[in-house]
């Protein structure tokens, strides 16, 4: 990779004798295969980042028959309708009769309300966490026991809809509500029918 050559010029000045010099020149053209091999070796050894993605359940675009329409209970229904300016309401049960609630984005305000309807199955959720960590149960059975957690007869069913006036950010904050409060069974419904005329009574 190195190589010394000699200088080869006039070694006499004034009758002296005089000392030879040295000149070393590098090679770094083996460099530049281990550079590659470097690069190589990262590509395979480094583990590439997973998108994360949030499921989420969509109105469906076609008709469906009322046979094969989720009903949920009265009792166990919560319908969420985000507001402009970042305001949030809320509602238990049927449209019928029911009066809109105000609150908000943080621990104390929708969280809490979720928290208190969801409070059996936040409940199991934290004993399963606690029973992973102490048995050391691998992610699939961690999986499926939560999935039957979260599935359970007794967990609310959120409706979550959104205003002309909601910004995206409202609706990504929902969302992480849901997550935090470990409810699975929502969906973003559109704001039409009852629910635009009880929310349009507002005065906003």
């Amino acid at each position: 990779m190195a190589d010394v050559s000699q200088d080869q010029g006039s070694h006499k000045k004034g009758g002296k004798k005089r000392s030879k010099k040295l000149a070393t020149r590098i090679d770094f053209t083996p460099m530049v295969d281990l550079g590659f091999l470097l690069i190589t070796f990262f590509m395979l050894a480094t583990t590439l980042i997973k998108p994360q993605t949030m499921e989420i359940t969509m109105p469906s675009s076609k008709d469906v028959q009322e046979d094969n329409q989720t009903v949920a209970k009265a009792s166990q229904a919560i319908t969420v309708i985000l507001g402009g300016k970042d305001k949030i309401y809320y509602y238990f049960g049927k449209t019928e009769g029911a009066q809109l609630i105000p609150t908000d984005y943080s621990a104390t305000g929708l969280r809490k309300v979720l928290l208190q309807k969801n409070y059996d199955i936040v409940k199991q959720v934290e004993d399963l966490k606690r029973e992973k960590a102490k048995t050391k149960m691998n992610d699939d059975l961690f999986k499926e026991q939560l999935s039957k957690i979260k599935a359970g007869k007794n967990a609310p069913v959120v409706r979550i809809m959104a205003s002309d006036d909601a910004s995206y950010k409202n609706l990504v904050d929902a969302l992480d509500e849901m997550n935090i409060c470990s409810i699975s069974r929502y969906a973003i419904v559109n704001l039409e029918g009852p629910d635009k005329d009880l929310y349009s009574k507002l005065n906003i």
